[in-house]
């Protein structure tokens, strides 16, 4: 679910290419295996839709209102630079949330904002390979790259932080999904059942999940769990896998919208995230690696 005027760029695309959009340079992918973009603020996935295996899609066929147009969700209405766009796979990082070092810095991390550069792509017929770094320093002592394959069966993004200083830092990230759902209040997140969580409309205060998480209103939650979860929205079921996270953040803030959210968009995500958060923080030494990774798939192709 994304905005119309992406969506011409998508259809107007034949293979690969790069264009503007909202001020922004994206990475568009428009191939037999389906269709990929990529901002290069940010680093940010914003639309993933596979096509059936070897089948293709006719460029000029669009779907009918209201039917499945990618995985993933995008507001209509994105902030002009210097803000961010609110969906898709933003990367948060150094810090997830409000957490950074010195309390000041901005609302997950710097990662956001900043240009990145295309370092690499690795395009084959069953899918595409893209390589990402920032084109600035973004921290003193951490450098972080990003790499995102894509294909007919999976979505997969990894953040790699290296430690390339002299102390041991600690680092809290996300990769803060925003899935596209039929409407938010039918969705059941699986896997989570049991699990103890935080609720920061609660001022982090400690629970367990009892059964599994049914959407009925605003939530933001931080569960303790490194297992894969389903997402069923009544007409998709999507595996969330995901890798170096001991936190799952389920969040949507119900009628209490952002300012660049339209109420009716709103009705139309979930965020479901593979982070590092006070629950579990990353702690580096000098010259090691974290890798953070998703991985989506269809229930039925889940390996």
């Amino acid at each position: 679910m994304i905005p119309d005027s992406l969506r011409q760029l998508l259809d107007a695309t034949k293979g690969q290419r790069e264009a503007e959009w909202q001020g922004r340079r994206v990475l568009l992918f428009n191939t037999a295996w389906g269709e990929l973009a990529v901002s290069l603020q940010g680093a940010q996935v914003l639309h993933y839709l596979p096509f059936a295996p070897a089948t293709g899609r006719a460029a000029d066929a669009r779907p009918a209102p209201g039917k499945e147009d990618g995985w993933l969700w995008v507001t209509p209405t994105p902030q002009a630079l210097p803000g961010t766009i609110r969906g898709g796979i933003p990367v948060c990082w150094p810090w997830f949330a409000d957490e950074s070092p010195d309390g000041r810095g901005p609302m997950h991390g710097t990662a956001r904002q900043a240009e990145w550069r295309l370092d690499g792509v690795d395009d084959e017929d069953e899918g595409v390979e893209v390589h990402l770094s920032p084109t600035a320093a973004l921290d003193e002592q951490l450098t972080p790259r990003v790499m995102i394959h894509a294909s007919a069966q999976r979505l997969h993004v990894e953040l790699i932080t290296e430690h390339r200083g002299e102390t041991p830092v600690k680092l809290t990230a996300a990769l803060h999904t925003y899935f596209a759902v039929a409407h938010v209040h039918q969705c059941r997140v699986e896997g989570l059942a049991g699990a103890r969580y935080l609720d920061k409309r609660r001022d982090f205060s400690e629970a367990h999940q009892q059964g599994e998480l049914g959407v009925r209103g605003p939530l933001d939650r931080i569960y303790e769990s490194n297992r894969p979860v389903i997402l069923d929205d009544g007409e998709r079921r999507l595996r969330i896998a995901k890798q170096g996270s001991d936190s799952t953040v389920v969040w949507h803030p119900d009628s209490q919208l952002p300012g660049d959210t339209p109420a009716e968009a709103g009705l139309h995500f979930l965020c479901v995230e593979a982070a590092c958060t006070r629950v579990d923080p990353v702690w580096l030494v000098p010259g090691a690696q974290h890798l953070l990774a998703t991985t989506l798939t269809r229930e039925d192709l889940a390996q």
